[in-house]
């Protein structure tokens, strides 16, 4: 298992994974396995690549899991993200208060499944926030209030806290947070 910058000819591997984990592509038990809650596109991805804004897994010569990292001016094309944005204000972290410029948006993230409770998620997780520690002292990322899966990994095996909770588009999300220094 390596994990990597993502590149271009990753791009087909990260669609694919997706379309398997995607929410509105599972079924109501599938569901409690974890799931993708944004879909990101083609163009998207190559755009992430580019900004060195994607990291992967890759098992047996296949993407196996990837994570998204990047600024908040590239995730403002989902309104999910300046939704979160307009909180922040109201939001801090370890004494640091979160705005736009001092936090990145981690995720979406995807581990296929025979890889879940492997180190795949700490292992990528370790390669995003040491690309990002430079730039941003703090993670922020959202997880479905559905997802439990992931709010455990997330919570239990790298530490995340909970700074907020909302709702957005009929769904309820937690908003978590990292300190990028360790």
């Amino acid at each position: 298992m390596i994990t990597r910058l993502a590149t271009e000819s990753d791009v087909d591997g990260i669609l694919q994974l997706q379309s398997i984990n995607l929410l509105t592509n599972l079924s109501v038990a599938e569901l409690a396995e974890g799931f993708v809650t944004t879909p990101i596109t083609d163009a998207q991805v190559k755009t992430a690549i580019a900004k060195k804004g994607v990291f992967v897994v890759e098992n047996n010569n296949k993407i196996a899991g990837y994570v998204f990292a990047a600024d908040w001016d590239y995730f403002s094309q989902w309104a999910i993200f300046p939704y979160m944005v307009s909180r922040f204000p109201q939001l801090q972290f370890e004494g640091t208060e979160i705005t736009v410029h001092n936090t990145f948006e981690y995720g979406p993230i995807c581990i296929e499944k025979s890889l879940r409770g492997s180190n795949a998620l700490p292992d990528l997780f370790e390669i995003m926030r040491s690309h990002l520690v430079d730039l941003f002292p703090v993670g922020i990322t959202f997880i479905n209030r559905l997802n439990q899966r992931s709010l455990a990994a997330h919570t239990r095996k790298l530490n995340l806290q909970i700074i907020d909770e909302f709702e957005f588009n009929n769904s309820s999300y937690y908003t978590l947070a990292f300190l990028t220094k360790i």
